[in-house]
């Protein structure tokens, strides 16, 4: 298969994901000032909960909008950053967004309390009831308690990720509200055109960056490519391959590691998105993609026709040799996660060093085409058999598989069990961490 090559990044290079990540740091940090500066700039209340209660609603507009920011898939971000980081960000930035907002409720309610004969919910009423905008603010508050509530750890174990999924999009209605307030009710808001013309463009760029993102890079790439199944070719008892085929695919800003949201257009499966690696590098002529039937979505994929459209959502992940350090690499897979290591060592450079972890040699995926790769490319291939205990990838037996480990790139994909393992050894070896690159692919979806 002849294969897109890219070269490393050179090992004096700054990281993509550094840069990226102070980029997204500084961003926040300089929107930070900014809305402090409006907020003296309008001029203070004579009640102290009251001015801070104000300025917990600023910053958290600004963190409803930077959160907008973490979840619009952007290609330059995703590459950078990759959406398992982006997502858990998104999740630990929502935590801080709740509780600024309930500091925002709680100053105001009992700042303008003290000037009044009410208590702090009463006056909650009251202010709903007489000043406009406040009615929408209080609806979202009670809109993102709920979606807090359900983004917990232990209620987000107990929903289906449909449920979740739904619950989640009433952050839209939220945000919207949110706005609405701030723009009937916020003095930081109207104390200026230049304040104004600054919220106006933060909260378009926030939500700008969600459609363009979520909805019309994905239309615009769908009706470019024109994806369809070319074939389905079972690899073992329960996998299969996908190949996809469309057109312009040599102008499809795939690499290596990705992976892609599928959405299969058949009458039963249309509805449904299922994330999946590559498990072959993009050559510009078709796209491949390998699952096991862990569901019903994967099961399904072995009955699909030659021909049947395809909406695929991607590509996306930051699993890719973009961020290689070191001119050599250990690239270590477990079970189905074979696929992206795979289709990185078609794309790597240098000398890599491959272990593939099973628990037996009927179940190494793709084994015969990893074992042809490695042969073309000169590099070594392991499998290591058996059962989780005793740890076959401990720190004995990995040093002994790769004495130099600590001077390469490590690449890692399989099961969270197995990966987690992995990492406390490599910790164990002394693997720098910016050497050690992985994606929780089960956080897309």
């Amino acid at each position: 298969m002849t294969t897109v090559q890219s070269p490393p990044a050179p090992p004096t290079a700054i990281r993509p994901r550094v840069v990226a990540r102070t980029g997204l740091y500084a961003v926040l940090a300089a929107n930070a000032a900014v809305v402090t500066w409006f907020a003296v700039q309008a001029g203070f209340a004579s009640n102290t909960l009251v001015v801070v209660g104000r300025f917990a609603g600023l910053y958290a507009a600004l963190l409803m909008a930077f959160q907008l920011l973490l979840v619009a898939r952007l290609p330059w971000l995703d590459r950078r950053i990759g959406m398992d980081r982006l997502t858990n960000w998104h999740r630990w930035t929502g935590f801080g967004l709740l509780w600024t907002l309930v500091g925002h409720v709680v100053f105001i309610a009992f700042g303008y309390a003290e000037s009044s004969s009410m208590n702090p919910v009463s006056q909650i009423v009251d202010l709903a009831e007489t000043v406009e905008g406040v009615f929408r603010a209080v609806v979202a508050m009670g809109l993102i308690l709920v979606i807090g509530g359900a983004s917990a750890r232990w209620a987000r174990r107990r929903l289906a990720y449909e449920t979740w999924h739904f619950i989640h999009l009433y952050a839209y209605v939220a945000v919207v509200l949110a706005f609405t307030h701030q723009v009937a009710a916020g003095t930081t808001f109207t104390s200026s055109s230049a304040a104004t013309a600054y919220w106006y463009a933060v909260w378009g760029v926030a939500l700008g960056s969600v459609l363009l993102g979520r909805l019309v890079l994905p239309l615009w790439r769908n009706w470019r490519h024109q994806l369809r199944v070319e074939a389905v070719v079972p690899e073992a008892g329960n996998v299969v391959s996908v190949y996809i085929t469309g057109r312009d695919l040599d102008k499809m800003p795939a690499r290596a590691g990705q992976f892609f949201l599928w959405r299969f257009l058949t009458r039963d499966r249309w509805w449904q998105a299922n994330p999946f690696s590559l498990s072959a590098a993009p050559d510009g002529t078709r796209l491949r993609l390998t699952a096991k039937a862990a569901g019903e979505g994967s099961a399904s994929l072995r009955h699909l026709a030659p021909g049947t459209r395809v909406f695929a959502e991607g590509p996306y992940g930051a699993f890719t040799a973009m961020h290689r350090t070191r001119p050599e690499a250990v690239l270590i897979a477990g079970g189905v996660g074979v696929t992206p290591i795979r289709a990185l060592l078609e794309e790597i450079h240098g000398h890599a060093v491959v272990i593939y972890r099973v628990a037996g040699e009927r179940d190494a995926v793709l084994y015969d085409e990893l074992r042809e790769l490695a042969l073309a490319k000169g590099a070594e291939l392991h499998l290591v058999t058996g059962p989780s205990a005793p740890d076959r990838l401990a720190p004995r037996e990995l040093a002994a598989l790769v004495p130099d480990i600590a001077q390469r790139d490590v690449f890692l994909c399989g099961p969270p069990p197995m990966m987690n393992a992995v990492l406390g050894t490599l910790r164990e070896l002394d693997v720098p961490k910016p050497q050690i690159h992985f994606e929780r692919f089960s956080l897309a979806g």
